[in-house]
């Protein structure tokens, strides 16, 4: 018997699988405690139809980063920040600073998770970052530091 799978089933799929069982398995162990539905043509047009609203959904998500990864790839924001006397900074620049600057200079609101600084920030200077916005698509920032007035 065919069956769709409605959850990960540990040793005969993942979620939205469409294997075949034995009858009584699929009847009294899966279809009972709502682990699957059986294959039915109106079940498997549904799960056709979910399978290509998420193929389109990830094609949209990855557009609009290949977008975002343009408007961003190669600009500089530029952060302020308090040093002492040798020009050494209090502190370091984080990612979380970077994607505030982004945000505020560019208008590209990115998570701080996403930000990968090249080395600590603890002078003033211009550095590199990497922005990765999605599953290979990452774009370059120059991140450059001056004294805060």
């Amino acid at each position: 018997m065919q069956v769709i799978l409605n959850q990960d089933v540990q040793g005969t799929g993942k979620k939205g699988d469409l294997v075949k069982v034995s009858d009584g398995y699929a009847k009294n162990f899966l279809i009972k405690r709502g682990l699957a539905v059986a294959a039915s043509p109106q079940a498997l047009a549904e799960m056709k139809a979910k399978a290509a609203a998420q193929e389109h959904r990830i094609q949209q998500e990855k557009d609009a980063a290949g977008a975002t990864a343009a408007s961003i790839k190669e600009k500089t924001v530029k952060i302020t920040a308090k040093a002492g006397e040798s020009g050494k900074l209090f502190g370091s620049v984080t990612a979380k600073e970077v994607a505030e600057a982004l945000e505020g200079q560019l208008g590209i609101q990115v998570d701080k998770r996403k930000i990968s600084l090249e080395s600590d920030i603890k002078a003033f200077g211009t550095y590199t970052a990497e922005v990765k916005l999605y599953q290979g698509i990452s774009a370059k920032v120059f991140v450059m530091v001056g004294e805060a007035q």
